[in-house]
């Protein structure tokens, strides 16, 4: 299973078997990310994981940024969140970002959605400090879980669609079956786990009748009459909810359309309102909304305190009545 996966994800990308990957990693190895994925990869190609001690948080985001300082990587790994908090220090720092880029190969996303200002951040650096002749930097990006060791979707290919990711990777099939108005993938290959120790039961149910994983998730292709163009990741089939008026809520969908009208201010978004008459958006801010209250300590500074500075509020409410005119409704 886990040596599998790694043999698909050498398929994707053919360039680790010619350069021994170097990395420098936050993520735990407590999840199937920073584990099977980073650390497994290299394993497999005899590279070299320098552990990073810093993480995306204030006050040690500052350590992270040192690490990559003293050891230039060829992959880099985040979530969205990390790539929000490195953006500044590379924007304000050529010899951070020329060190940084002097021989990267692929900027790697998972977990979430990457929002395409702050890709647009990273384009803009790396095109500053990378050679005239050089590609554009790459992002890549993939879908799994844990029982599927975990990659099973890989964008290996360059594209600019929100949410996208990617295609079955070699040896994986993906099927999509109708869920309540949406589309679950369902994934068989030699990477998914043939069940869980000592619980039968569990094993039983975690696979349909044709040997499929049940993941949950729901997708659908970008383009019905091209496959290749990748598939859309469209939240999880039981996440939707109704208000109180009846109305179906589309989490997934409504969770990208709000980053993006709220961009550049909003990591991601929590979307609420189960048997309510309004919807509620948990935002997590960015660097770029912390930096419209410079009074606050970054470090310590509630959302409560954030969201009561003036600024804060307008920049929020232009973002919000942007996404109430698209989608239609009202800002309360």
């Amino acid at each position: 299973m886990l040596s599998a996966n790694q043999h698909v994800i050498a398929q994707c990308w053919t360039f680790v078997d010619q350069t021994a990957p170097v990395v420098v990693d936050w993520l735990p190895w407590s999840h199937t990310f920073g584990a099977n994925h980073n650390f497994n990869l290299i394993l497999r190609h005899g590279g070299t994981l320098y552990v990073d001690d810093g993480r995306p948080a204030p006050g040690l985001i500052e350590r992270s940024v040192d690490n990559l300082r003293d050891v230039a990587p060829t992959l880099h790994f985040n979530v969205p969140r990390g790539f929000d908090a490195l953006a500044p220090f590379l924007e304000n720092d050529d010899a951070f970002a020329a060190r940084f880029y002097s021989r990267l190969q692929v900027l790697f996303y998972a977990a979430a959605s990457l929002p395409p200002q702050l890709r647009e951040r990273f384009e803009r650096v790396a095109a500053r400090h990378r050679r005239a002749d050089a590609e554009p930097v790459f992002f890549a990006s993939a879908w799994g879980a844990t029982e599927t060791a975990p990659l099973v979707t890989s964008v290996h290919f360059r594209h600019n669609s929100v949410g996208n990711i990617g295609v079955p990777a070699p040896g994986n099939e993906l099927k999509f079956v109708p869920n309540g108005g949406k589309f679950e993938m369902r994934v068989r290959g030699p990477s998914v786990s043939p069940g869980y120790l000592n619980d039968p039961d569990a094993s039983a149910a975690a696979l349909d009748e044709e040997g499929f994983y049940r993941t949950a998730d729901a997708g659908k292709l970008c383009d019905p009459a091209d496959p290749n163009a990748g598939v859309p990741f469209d939240g999880r089939v039981a996440e939707d909810f109704k208000l109180s008026s009846g109305t179906w809520v589309s989490v997934g969908a409504l969770r990208v359309n709000a980053v993006d009208a709220l961009a550049p201010f909003a990591l991601d978004v929590v979307v609420a309102g189960h048997d309510r008459a309004e919807i509620g958006l948990l935002i997590f801010p960015t660097t770029a909304l912390r930096a419209l209250a410079p009074e606050l300590d970054a470090a310590t500074a509630t959302g409560i305190e954030l969201g009561r500075r003036e600024a804060v509020r307008e920049a929020v409410c232009r973002g919000l009545r942007d996404l109430a005119r698209d989608v239609g409704g009202a800002l309360a």
